[in-house]
């Protein structure tokens, strides 16, 4: 009986003493947190998506309330009204950066590159791009099965069924980088939206030499250099026997466009050309 009470006992002193020992650590080794990280929490879309290149928007929060300044700083989803409503609060500066939107850098339409084989398994980008090359004679090319538009939180990009391609809808793209990060291919770049939203990009990543790219896919890049020398603004490199646009160089003078032998160069948001008349 008394044995009992004791161990009762000893567990009662023994847990009053671990809980005024917890009491004390946590007052003694709390951290206090900056207020201002819920004010700014406050501020963005809360879509957690990683675009920052924080885990999330109260670690971006945090990260904003601690750094010395806002520069290299910047929230894809919110853009640049939700940046200065933040410096505002910090009491910094937030500097103007280009909005940005996903681009897709592959033209290889069901047309343009058909299948000449069937993918049996599982219909993701992943699990088919460790396995093999594709459907079609394009190693290089999109495999369709869509892991851009499964990571995608806001709806801005999805696989059009009659071209086997990845779309993105400019009204929904909010360039937070997770349809790049989720393409096993690498097709997915993220590029300023441009001046009127007008914008040139080389819609293909194959670097097999001209014949071979061509065979395998008809609207793909050459590598003929044509484009190169075209640009008056030394804005198009030539490597791999792929083509490439800097868009902090491009002047969208479309010279470029007209000159590519393929159409691997693409035009987005621009009137149509005006027709020479004779």
């Amino acid at each position: 009986m008394y044995t009992v009470l004791y161990t009762l006992l000893l567990l009662l002193v023994t847990g009053a003493l671990a809980a005024l020992l917890l009491a004390w650590a946590a007052k003694k080794f709390r951290v206090e947190e900056d207020p201002r990280i819920d004010e700014v929490e406050s501020l963005l879309p809360g879509a957690n998506c990683g675009g920052c290149g924080q885990a999330g928007c109260r670690q971006f929060a945090a990260a904003c309330c601690s750094a010395g300044s806002l520069e290299g700083m910047q929230c894809p989803t919110g853009g640049a009204d939700v940046m200065k409503r933040i410096g505002a609060v910090l009491g910094m500066e937030a500097a103007d950066v280009q909005p940005k939107i996903a681009v897709v850098r592959c033209a290889g339409t069901c047309s343009a590159r058909p299948k000449n084989n069937q993918f049996d398994g599982l219909r993701n980008c992943a699990v088919a791009s460790s396995l093999y090359a594709g459907e079609t004679g394009c190693a290089f090319g999109c495999l369709g099965f869509g892991d851009c538009a499964a990571a995608c939180s806001f709806g801005g990009i999805t696989i059009n069924p009659h071209t086997g391609l990845p779309e993105v809808n400019p009204d929904l793209c909010t360039a937070c980088g997770s349809c790049a990060k989720a393409c096993p291919k690498h097709l997915i770049e993220l590029r300023p939206r441009g001046p009127k939203d007008h914008r040139l990009y080389v819609a293909c990543t194959n670097r097999e030499k001209g014949a071979e790219a061509r065979k395998a896919c008809t609207a793909a890049c050459i590598g003929c250099g044509k484009c190169v020398k075209e640009c008056a603004f030394e804005a198009i490199t030539l490597q791999d026997n792929l083509a490439y646009i800097d868009p902090d160089k491009c002047r969208l003078c479309r010279k470029c466009e007209a000159a590519c032998p393929t159409g691997a160069i693409h035009a987005v948001n621009f009137p149509p050309k005006k027709t020479e008349q004779a």
